[in-house]
């Protein structure tokens, strides 16, 4: 239980009515959830405008409110008037929580590809070396060994705060999380202290909410702008906008890259299905990941790890023992000898490093054979990109649904069919159908043949018309290939 007066006392406020003596037990910007002695702040979202809803959390017991624009309400309301309630809203949450960001060691990753992998990384290291630590990701959060359910890749502020107290509360030094650009542009990170933040690469993506490449990359760059002089910016060397990040940041300048100087610099020696061999700063390392792409994931993971103090030969030591991260290139194989990778890869650049790994690992004979969909209501400008980019890189190409959501699927397999070339649509079918898709590339597939399965990755379900079916690339990618010894 906190007093308003107390949690509004960094933030920039107007009292319209009532007063800032009340307790509040409880921060809230959905209607539904309030009750006696919440505080119901009212969001302008993409979807709803929370001031709709202002009678309805009144109805339910709650006297506080936060809004950005007037709203008629009984006298024994309390009327807080602010200029944005997006960024109130985190300057509550922080105050509600007691800024728990500042309590422990909190990374943030950014980027359009590898953060999962690289958030998920440093966990799975820093826990190995027994330091108790937080993952905040698209997948899943963790407290320790704690798991609960991921609902988006950055959690709206209060449950950030939340989250990063009970971290807190339950000894966690560290935590490593994802930041999405939803989530800069949106308010959700404002507040939050961080010790470090890294920059994996920007591609084509999220068009669709940010309109343009530029403003794409001024909401990241946002992220790196709002870093102190105690922490630190780890950027990509080997993305030309990385350098585009650190222009105004105060934090400490470092760098990560296979092809340019760095501060953190590798080069790889071998690529194999079963793993890679690299070296890191002229010290070599073998791991089970695979690719390129996740020798600069494991470049950054090496970067964080020294610049939060760990001894480098021990960060080497545990890097090794790691292990593929759930539907980021994870392969298993079946008795006949042909290999299924399934990876999440849903933008061009994504694909295109897979398809480039498959093909560097892949030997003479091998055919490649690509299960490519793209989500519905989403960026439709990367639509026939990547069934180009499917079609060149690869043997045969099966075009099939992704998540629909509320999208006709064949209207979005029509956008990816104009990405193809008349040479390119000769191997290229378009199977609706995402599991007769996957079937049918496996019963296409010969000994030493590889079937890509991309776009959901880690996803257990598939959402068609709002309803998310459960569905699970992996699983059933296992079934068929058991079918297959009958």
């Amino acid at each position: 239980m906190q007093v308003l007066s107390t949690l509004l006392k960094n933030s920039s406020f107007e009292v319209l009515q009532g007063n800032l003596a009340m307790e509040i037990s409880s921060l809230t910007f959905d209607s539904r959830s309030a009750k006696e002695r919440s505080l119901f702040i009212a969001i302008v979202g993409t979807l709803n405008d929370g001031h709709q809803f202002v009678q309805s959390a009144y109805e339910l017991g709650c006297r506080a409110f936060v809004v950005e624009k007037n709203v008629s309400l009984p006298s024994d309301a309390t009327i807080i008037l602010v200029s944005k309630t997006d960024t109130a809203l985190a300057e509550l949450a922080c105050a509600f929580y007691g800024n728990p960001s500042q309590e422990l060691k909190l990374v943030g990753i950014t980027g359009t590809n590898g953060k999962t992998t690289t958030t998920t990384l440093l966990y799975d290291l820093f826990m190995s070396l027994g330091h108790k630590s937080g993952l905040i990701s698209t997948v899943v959060n963790k407290i320790g060994s704690k798991t609960s359910p991921s609902t988006h890749t950055t959690p709206d502020p209060i449950r950030l705060n939340a989250l990063l107290r009970e971290m807190v509360e339950q000894g966690c030094a560290y935590c490593f999380m994802e930041v999405s650009s939803h989530a800069i542009h949106q308010q959700r990170i404002h507040g939050i202290s961080y010790t470090g933040a890294v920059f994996t690469n920007i591609t084509h993506d999220h068009l669709d909410y940010h309109k343009t490449f530029a403003e794409y990359i001024r909401v990241k760059k946002q992220f790196f702008d709002g870093l102190d002089v105690n922490s630190f910016s780890l950027i990509n060397g080997d993305d030309r906008n990385g350098s585009v990040m650190l222009q105004n940041t105060k934090a400490e300048k470092r760098s990560f890259a296979l092809k340019t100087p760095a501060d953190f610099k590798g080069k790889v020696l071998e690529n194999e299905i079963s793993g890679l061999t690299l070296t890191i700063n002229g010290i070599e390392l073998c791991s089970r990941l695979v690719g390129e792409f996740n020798a600069l994931n494991l470049l950054a993971v090496y970067g964080v790890s020294t610049l939060l103090g760990l001894d480098s030969f021990d960060v080497l030591r545990g890097m090794s023992n790691l292990g593929s991260v759930e539907g980021r290139f994870q392969y298993l194989r079946s008795q006949g000898g042909i290999t299924a990778i399934i990876d999440y890869a849903h933008t061009p650049d994504a694909l295109e490093n897979v398809l480039n790994t498959i093909a560097a690992i892949r030997k003479d004979g091998q055919k490649v054979i690509s299960v490519v969909g793209c989500g519905g209501d989403r960026d439709r400008e990367k639509r026939p990109v990547m069934a180009s980019i499917a079609a060149k890189k690869s043997q045969q190409v099966i075009l099939t649904s992704d998540n629909p959501r509320t999208e006709d699927p064949q209207s979005i397999l029509k956008d990816m069919e104009a990405g193809l070339s008349t040479d390119g649509s000769q191997n290229a079918l378009t199977i609706v159908d995402r599991a007769q898709a996957i079937k049918t590339a496996i019963m296409l597939a010969q000994e030493g043949d590889i079937v890509l399965i991309a776009g959901k990755g880690h996803e257990k379900y598939q959402e068609i018309n709002g309803v998310k079916y459960d569905f699970d690339d992996f699983k059933l990618t296992e079934e068929f290939f058991n079918h297959l010894k009958k």
